[in-house]
């Protein structure tokens, strides 16, 4: 292919992305500065909290960590694949009519590991959002894979129009350091930060009811008052969501009266916060911009 023929190629691709992405209102990439935060969880959690906060049946999840796809087991998918039909490829569908597109659904077997380098993840990306037939969806959340790499800057560069970023942390000073990082890529490519999530965020005895601050506690505060971004909330670490994670249940159905799922349904809120002010700033500008144009036509 020549480099003409390339660049066609690309351009086909960005059309068919526009027009893909055209039935999707809403999508916020879920970021960390590293691994073991509990990213995936999240996510997963949160696309439950937000399907039964009025969006049933209009949720998706692109999970683009591609070396250590996770959704599909934690939604009970295991062992599923992608329907494909003239009109492209379509998601499998998870508990409350979640979407979900994965590398996991690809594979011969769980046990298949991904051994890609960089282009390749771009371009699955590409493939991704070009050719799967999302549908109208409120929300289309993108599990990304931690760090500032291949993944979260080929999201940042393929939907301009991203709602904007949640970034996930623990209490930790060492998850701090590194999060702070993710906050200032999303800020260098002026990607929206929604706001921080602080997970694990102590442990309550299901016994005593007491708080034990395993990992310490208010660093993803800390952090967002340092640089200037929204807090979320805090998730408490409940035993509980490891085990639904495994069993393949949402947490959120199974437990919804616990303090984490409480925490979960708070942060939904926060978002939908977010999303109301940028649609009317939006509005404001665009009645702004027509006033404007007509005083100019005059």
């Amino acid at each position: 292919m020549t480099d003409l023929e390339s660049i066609k190629r690309l351009q086909e691709l960005e059309k068919q992305i526009k027009a893909r992405m055209s039935t999707v209102k809403h999508k916020i990439a879920v970021i960390s500065g590293k691994g073991g935060v509990g990213k995936s969880t999240f996510t997963v959690n949160l696309a439950v909290a937000l399907a039964a906060n009025g969006h049933m049946n209009t949720i998706g999840i692109l999970d683009a960590d591609f070396h250590g796809p996770s959704v599909p087991k934690m939604l009970g998918l295991m062992g599923k694949t992608l329907q494909v039909s003239s009109e492209g490829v379509s998601p499998a569908i998870g508990p409350m009519g979640i979407r979900i597109v994965s590398t996991e659904f690809l594979l011969p077997d769980e046990n298949t590991p991904v051994i890609w380098r960089g282009p390749l993840k771009v371009n699955a990306i590409r493939d991704f959002l070009s050719d799967i037939v999302w549908g109208e969806l409120d929300f289309l959340l993108i599990d990304l894979p931690p760090g500032t790499g291949d993944e979260p800057l080929s999201i940042a560069q393929l939907l301009p129009d991203l709602d904007g970023v949640i970034v996930v942390t623990i209490p930790s000073q060492v998850s701090q350091i590194v999060v702070k990082k993710a906050v200032n890529f999303s800020k260098r490519l002026n990607l929206p930060v929604i706001g921080i999530v602080e997970n694990m965020s102590g442990f309550i005895c299901p016994n005593c009811s007491a708080k034990v601050d395993i990992f310490q506690s208010g660093g993803g505060k800390k952090i967002s008052e340092e640089l200037n971004v929204p807090f979320l909330g805090s998730i408490p670490i409940d035993q509980k969501i490891c085990e639904d994670a495994d069993n393949g249940k949402p947490f959120i159905i199974e437990h919804k009266d616990s303090p984490a799922a409480e925490a979960f349904m708070e942060i939904v809120k926060k978002i939908d916060k977010f999303i109301n002010s940028k649609e009317s700033t939006l509005g404001k500008s665009a009645i702004q911009k027509t006033k404007i144009h007509k005083r100019s036509a005059r």
